[in-house]
């Protein structure tokens, strides 16, 4: 069993190496962010954020009628081809704050109304929003914090959000290395993920939900967005985590894959949206596996009006 001091110790040496030479994502890519240099995930170590509002889009535990206090962070490290928010993970488009300025936003979004606090794609700023997280509880700032990640993060970073961070939300992307290798130039991510995943319900535990209101208050749900042409990849991803977690964790089935810019040209498989009976068969496959703990989308979901804007600056 680990201390308290040991897990300080633990924290302050990859904190340590965040500043000056960054090994959060398995990119490995050493730059030293604190210092200016741009890291393989586009960002310095200057915290920048795209969007902090209530989002209505997610998962009916997590935004229900509220809505989730959702910010998405800047830059990532994994720079998938067909992503949906391309012009924050890649095109620049954000301004910068504070650890400080976080921690206000959080009280903005809980003046609201929101339901949770929803950090997206924050891995690249694990230090930084460690803190903000910690500085808000010590103030008394009791909404629920989910972690919204694609999951290529290591294991040690995720172990600096431990007893900080209250719902997982992560993203199961690839079984494949052959696709992860063709869509986001990381043949690692599923031996990455999978790890990523198990110390996140290690942290967490099973679901629970609010008896009064049904909104999430721990656990772990896991994402997979279907993608073109890519069933029986969904397949295997799907009995993997039933087959590894049963019912303790949720797992939520998406079709909202929508492609943008010139994606069609460059990788011809993914020029259309995801077929209904595709979905429909991997929602079939799901039930007849045994998964009960699940979500999944209704109605036309792939479309660029559910891509929120962003800051411009």
């Amino acid at each position: 069993m680990i201390d308290n001091t040991e897990n300080s110790q633990r924290k302050n040496k990859i904190e340590d190496t965040e500043q000056s030479a960054c090994t959060l994502c398995p990119r490995d890519c050493k730059k030293n962010r604190a210092d200016g240099e741009i890291g393989v995930c586009g960002e310095t170590a200057a915290m920048r954020i795209g969007r902090a509002a209530l989002h209505m889009w997610e998962e009916p535990c997590i935004s229900g009628e509220k809505g989730s206090g959702a910010v998405f962070f800047t830059g990532c490290p994994l720079h998938c081809v067909y992503c949906q928010n391309y012009a924050i993970s890649d095109g620049g488009t954000g301004r910068q704050i504070t650890v400080e300025a976080l921690v206000q936003i959080f009280r903005d979004l809980e003046a609201q109304g929101a339901a949770n606090i929803n950090l997206v794609t924050a891995d690249h700023f694990i230090p930084q929003v460690a803190q903000a997280i910690r500085q808000a509880k010590e103030q008394g700032f009791s909404l629920p914090f989910i972690y919204n990640t694609s999951s290529y993060v290591r294991v040690e970073a995720l172990r600096m959000l431990e007893g900080l961070v209250d719902v997982y939300l992560p993203d199961m992307k690839y079984m494949d290395a052959d696709t992860a290798e063709r869509y986001s130039h990381a043949p690692d991510y599923p031996v990455v993920a999978k790890a990523a995943i198990a110390e996140m319900v290690r942290q967490c535990g099973e679901v629970v939900l609010d008896a009064e209101d049904a909104y999430i208050r721990r656990g772990v749900i896991v994402r997979h967005m279907l993608l073109p042409k890519h069933l029986l990849e969904a397949e295997k991803i799907i009995r993997y985590l039933y087959e590894t977690y049963g019912n303790r964790i949720y797992i939520s089935m998406m079709s909202q894959y929508t492609p943008v810019g010139d994606i069609g040209v460059r990788f011809p498989e993914l020029a259309d949206k995801v077929r209904r009976k595709s979905y429909r068969k991997l929602l079939d496959y799901a039930v007849n596996l045994g998964v009960e703990q699940a979500f999944y989308q209704e109605g036309e979901v792939a479309k660029e009006s559910f891509i929120p804007e962003f800051y411009k600056e």
